[in-house]
C-alpha cells in the first residue's frame, strides 16, 4: 500500500545555537537526491543535544509538506515556509499526515525499512528558529508536530521515492489519537491504560507510568521555553 512520496531529503551540522552554550543542526539542507540512511539516520547528518534528540528511536524526522500551507495561517508569511527544512525534518514527503500514519507501522522508502517510534515532541528551539515565541506551543496544539522512525533495515533513499506500508499492528492506534492524548486529554485513564500496552519507547513509557501514578501531567515548561523546570 503505497503511502505518500518523499519529496526532499534534508541533513544538518550541530552548531552554536541561539542561547548560551547550546547547539542545534535544526536548520537541515537539501542533501542531493540519493542518501544513505542507517540505524543512527541520514549519512551526515547531526543533532546538536545527543541526550533529547537522535539515537536509535529518533533516527529519521518525517514532517508532512501539507503543514507548509496550515502554518501560513499561524505565522504569515514566513520566510523559512518557503523551502523544505523549516523544522528540521529529515524527509520532506506528501501524501501522509498524523491522521495516515499509526505507532509502530513498517514502512518501505527505497531499499531501507523503518518503523514509526514516535511523535515530535517540540521544544523551544523552534521558537528562537522562527523567531516566534510560542513556535512550539503552537505545533502541540494543533498536532502538526511529524514523526520518527527508527530504521529497522539500513539502506538508501532517493527523492521521488515512495513511502510503502508493509505491516501495521495498531490501525487504531493512529498518530492523531496518540497526539490528542499527549497534549488534550492528557489524563483519560482508560486511553493511557490502552497506550501503556503498545511498545512504547522508554521516555513514553515512563510518561504514562508517571500520569497514571501521580494522577497529573507533567510539567512542559522546560521543553517548550527552555526554562530550569523540569521537561
Amino acid at each position: 500500500m503505497r503511502l505518500g512520496r518523499l519529496e526532499a531529503l534534508l541533513i544538518g551540522k550541530a552548531v552554536p545555537f541561539t542561547r548560551d552554550g547550546t547547539h542545534s543542526a535544526i536548520a537541515k539542507q537539501p542533501a542531493g537526491a540519493t542518501i544513505a540512511v542507517s540505524t543512527l539516520g541520514l549519512q551526515g547528518d547531526e543533532q546538536g543535544d545527543r541526550r533529547i534528540h537522535g539515537g536509535i528511536d529518533k533516527a529519521v524526522h518525517q514532517y508532512p509538506s501539507e503543514h507548509y500551507a496550515s502554518w501560513h495561517s499561524h505565522v504569515g508569511a514566513h520566510p523559512l515556509l518557503q523551502a523544505p527544512g523549516a523544522f528540521g525534518e529529515n524527509l520532506h514527503t506528501s501524501g501522509m499526515t498524523e491522521d495516515t500514519v499509526c505507532l509502530g507501522d513498517v514502512i518501505g522508502c527505497g531499499s531501507a525499512v523503518l518503523e514509526v517510534s514516535q511523535t515530535r515532541q517540540p521544544c523551544w528551539k523552534l521558537n528562537d528558529r522562527f523567531v516566534v515565541g510560542d513556535m512550539a506551543l503552537q505545533m502541540q496544539r494543533t498536532g502538526m508536530t511529524g514523526w520518527y522512525y527508527r530504521v529497522l533495515e539500513e539502506g538508501e533513499m532517493s527523492v521521488g521515492d515512495s513511502f510503502e506500508l508493509l505491516t501495521r499492528p495498531y490501525p487504531e492506534w493512529t498518530l492523531r489519537r496518540i497526539i490528542s492524548l499527549l497534549y488534550h486529554r492528557s489524563m483519560d485513564r482508560a486511553e493511557l491504560v490502552a497506550l501503556r500496552m503498545l511498545p512504547l519507547v522508554p521516555s513514553w513509557q515512563r510518561l504514562v507510568d508517571r500520569r497514571l501514578r501521580e494522577g497529573q501531567v507533567e510539567d512542559w515548561s522546560g521543553r517548550l521555553h527552555g526554562s530550569t523546570s523540569s521537561i
